[in-house]
């Protein structure tokens, strides 16, 4: 039980500084004139964040067609 609560306080905080951040990063990119650094760092962060979905979703047809192939091939 105590180590559940520990991991849920060290979640919590690992959240905080997360967020911390990225205020911090919004802050300087928003007082920028031309937007063009924070255009940048937006079409980054989505170019980041797409290519884990993209593994995990191919990992996850992999797996459902070999299951699927190995159950016909059993009938």
């Amino acid at each position: 039980m105590k180590k559940q609560v520990v991991f849920t306080i060290l979640f919590l905080l690992i959240t905080f500084w997360s967020n911390a951040q990225c205020a911090m990063c919004r802050a300087v990119l928003e007082s920028e004139e031309g937007q063009t650094t924070a255009e940048g760092v937006n079409d980054g962060i989505m170019y980041l964040m797409t290519i884990p979905y993209l593994l995990v979703a191919g990992v996850g047809f992999l797996i459902y067609w070999n299951f699927f192939r190995k159950k016909k091939e059993t009938e």
